[in-house]
């Protein structure tokens, strides 16, 4: 189902990390994004479709209608954070994520996959095998993938001086931070 379109449109569709939860309006990782796009002078429209506290659950059941409104080029999934922090079955993660991907790519997007991490308490295996979901699908579903978007904040010794006091939500001073390690590779699935 290939559709018809006009320019170039990123849809993220994310959780906090991407809803500019705690910061002021405009100052996220996803605002950032679209001064960038216009500073490199790609002409692109960037629908955040974010909401604080999503699931990938919740991100496949809004999607399909966001495709239809916004006809995307590119859909960004940044989701799976909040599956795990609710002890969510690590399959449905990725059956959702899978499910995501191949339904923005029926419709003709590209899609970009933001993986995260699991906090070390949760143990080694269980982390390993939750960042291992991303690359899957990334895999399974040739999709570009940024396997942790929150690289060089959250796996430094100092990473709370990137946090709110929360320990999970990004500083605003994190945000640019964030974008440098999306950017390489959602810069290749724009037209």
């Amino acid at each position: 189902m290939n559709v018809k379109r006009t320019g170039t449109t990123v849809l993220v569709l994310g959780d906090s990390l991407s809803a500019e939860y705690g910061l002021k309006r405009g100052s996220g990782w996803v605002a950032l994004l679209e001064k960038k796009l216009a500073s490199e002078k790609i002409p692109a429209r960037v629908i955040n479709a974010s909401i604080s506290g999503d699931t990938t659950a919740g991100g496949r059941a809004r999607l399909a209608a966001l495709l239809a409104s916004h006809r995307p080029t590119l859909v960004v999934i940044e989701l799976g954070a909040n599956d795990a922090l609710r002890g969510l079955p690590m399959q449905q993660t990725q059956d959702n994520l899978s499910a995501m991907t191949q339904a923005a790519q029926a419709a003709g997007a590209k899609v970009l996959l933001l993986g995260m991490q699991v906090p070390p308490n949760y143990g080694r295996a269980y982390s390993d095998r939750f960042a291992q979901v991303y690359v899957d699908v990334a895999r399974a579903r040739k999709t570009g993938l940024v396997p942790f978007m929150l690289k060089g904040l959250a796996d430094v010794p100092d990473s709370l001086k990137w946090f709110q006091p929360d320990r999970i939500h990004p500083l605003e001073a994190a945000h640019p931070l964030i974008l440098a390690n999306v950017w390489p590779e959602l810069k290749k699935g724009l037209p």
